[in-house]
């Protein structure tokens, strides 16, 4: 008999823990594919936005986390984290190459339109905003570059514009229960925050599905 798994996964863009916690997801996932074949895995994603005073042109990167932190120490200690645990699972990031700290606004926006029009390529999309923003160190707050985006995953180009352009000046607040990310709630009852192994993932989904049992 088969069973049901719904994971809601709430990240926000500029967070690298979020970009970590979702290639760790994708491993479990695929792991659960071979060890539970007859489990139908759903996965809803939802945008939350850490740093809505972000002005639409964004901050200088550095400036930011320096004034964030405290200390070019601490930046460096930060950076360093996210690098070793990028790199033990298996992501690339260059945190050098990023020179503006973004308004996330436009690229949740494009990440609904692709939800309502293409919902199938939303894990697509996801994967190419984090390279934009934290591989290639491109400005996912740029209308332009997001229109690129949306034509490189087929969405058009003129329909995205138009959607952009007129959504509305911000995102609506996500529910209290959000206070950090990623976070990821299974079946709607048993919650995990942060960027979470794969293993310790696949542990609370087991515990999720015996509770069903």
């Amino acid at each position: 008999m088969s069973q049901k798994l719904k994971i809601d996964v709430y990240v926000e863009l500029i967070c690298p823990w979020c970009l970590i916690g979702k290639r760790n997801l994708s491993l479990a996932v695929e792991q659960l594919a071979v060890t539970l074949p007859e489990l139908h895995v759903e996965l809803d994603w939802h945008l939350v936005q850490l740093v809505p005073q972000v002005p639409r042109e964004g901050w200088p990167f550095a400036e930011f986390y320096l004034r964030r932190l405290g200390s070019p120490e601490a930046v460096r200690q930060r950076q360093a984290q996210v690098k070793a645990a990028a790199a033990q699972a298996g992501v690339d990031i260059d945190l050098a190459r990023i020179q503006r700290f973004p308004n996330t606004t436009l690229a949740h926006r494009l990440l609904a339109l692709c939800a309502k029009q293409r919902a199938f390529a939303m894990d697509a999309l996801l994967d190419r905003l984090f390279a934009a923003n934290f591989q290639r160190g491109e400005d996912i707050g740029d209308l332009a570059l997001l229109l690129d985006i949306a034509q490189e995953l087929d969405l058009d180009r003129e329909a995205a514009r138009e959607w952009l352009a007129t959504g509305p000046a911000e995102l609506p607040a996500e529910p209290p229960l959000v206070s950090a990310v990623p976070l990821f709630v299974f079946n709607e009852q048993l919650a995990l925050s942060g960027a979470q192994s794969p293993e310790a993932l696949l542990s609370a989904i087991g515990k999720q599905l015996r509770a069903l049992a």
